[in-house]
């Protein structure tokens, strides 16, 4: 039961049309701390580190990534209750039970963290639950393992499940959207991704329900092309054309459909395959292209910013670093800051921070210069009342 290597694509993709000009962005769309697509990247865990997405910075110091997604766990079959479950191998095992180590130093610098579902040739896939109920007890399996290792949410890929195997069924009209109905009832907040390939790219509706209103985003499947996935229910803002092979795709390709992806509005770029090796100079070409900014790698200590915590003693869920500068609501919020939710701050040595009550820099402020445990000490009280901050 070993998983699949690789997700490589060479065939033509599904007819893709236009997006729905009257679908509303479910997330914040923006990348962290910048304005431009947000870039999703998938690693192979099975050969490199996922914590490298991490060490990937614009110039001026926000990630270059922003979703990361652990490629990937898999949907088998057991024979004998002939129901779904879900299987990690020994090395997305070791990603999920060392959260710790792999998924928490991702999320402390803002990026989301996602596990990727995909077949695993013994018949099983997101496109044949025989029922509604068997997609509701496999999208509990899905939510259970977000919650068990504090994930950020889950991405499908509906390849390599060779449908039938096993006396399984064949791909149904009703199954995917089943098992997202179920899904975002499970995890209301969290992330559910859709890669736009395989049989579900053609099951999308089933009795007036659309995937789209379910998930918040999709991308394209073929690397190196340019093709908007046809996802009703998704905006342009929550969908990505533009897919590239890192290891493969070429660094002039890479940069052009990048500037294709922000020229039509889109609000997504796809990455595939990033190596464990130093690769700031090809990335510098697609970062170029969709921020105006080139890209750097640093492994050692982040590049320096300010964080908030949404707990005291710098517990809960964390901001990424925020650079120098005056940041309104809307501008925190790329770097995973929520209205009303701060409770504890970390402030880099020589650095002050202005925290206000209310956006646009009104309303009661606080000047802070060091780090700080529990905003409930500070008089007045600035426990999850901060909605806009200088840093300088």
């Amino acid at each position: 039961m070993l998983m699949t290597a690789a997700c490589k694509k060479d065939q033509a993709p599904t007819p893709a049309g236009s997006p729905n000009s009257n679908g509303t962005s479910k997330l914040g769309t923006n990348a962290i701390g910048v304005t431009g697509p947000k870039g999703v990247c998938y690693v192979e865990v099975n050969n490199n580190d996922i914590r490298n997405v991490g060490n990937y910075y614009l110039s001026t110091g926000q990630q270059l990534f922003d979703i990361a997604i652990i490629f990937a766990a898999n949907i088998n079959y057991d024979t004998t209750t002939q129901k779904a479950e879900l299987f990690f191998n020994t090395q997305v095992t070791n990603v999920l039970s060392n959260k710790a180590a792999y998924i928490q130093p991702l999320q402390t610098k803002g990026i989301k963290v996602l596990l990727s579902i995909l077949g695993n040739h013994q018949g099983a896939g997101i496109c044949n639950f025989p029922d509604q109920a068997s997609a509701q007890a496999y999208a509990q399996l899905l939510s259970n393992a977000v919650t068990t290792y504090g994930l950020d949410g889950i991405d499908f890929d509906d390849e390599y499940a060779d449908y039938g195997t096993n006396n399984t069924g064949q791909p149904n009209s009703s199954s995917f959207v089943y098992l997202v109905t179920a899904l975002r009832q499970l995890m209301p907040n969290k992330i559910i991704s859709f890669y736009d390939y395989g049989p579900a790219a053609s099951r999308l509706s089933f009795n007036g329900v659309t995937v789209g209103s379910k998930v918040d985003y999709s991308w394209n499947a073929i690397y190196g092309t340019y093709s908007v996935p046809n996802v009703p229910g998704l905006a342009a803002a929550n969908l990505g054309p533009a897919a590239i092979d890192i290891q493969s795709t070429s660094a002039s390709t890479a940069a052009s459909l990048a500037t294709q992806t922000v020229n039509n509005n889109y609000g997504i770029y796809l990455y595939y395959n990033l190596p464990n090796a130093d690769t700031h100079t090809y990335l510098t070409s697609v970062s170029n292209a969709l921020y105006g900014k080139a890209t750097t790698f640093n492994t050692g200590t982040p590049a320096a910013g300010v964080n908030f915590y949404q707990d005291i003693n710098y517990a809960g869920t964390a901001t990424g670093a925020i650079p120098k500068g005056n940041y309104t609501l809307a501008q925190l919020q790329a770097y995973g800051f929520v209205n009303d939710w701060a409770s504890s701050i970390k402030v880099p040595s020589g650095w002050t921070v202005t925290m206000y009550s209310n956006d646009n820099f009104a309303g009661t402020s606080w000047t802070i210069t060091a780090n700080t445990t529990n905003f409930t000490t500070l008089s007045p009280n600035a426990n999850d009342v901060v909605s806009s901050v200088k840093i300088n």
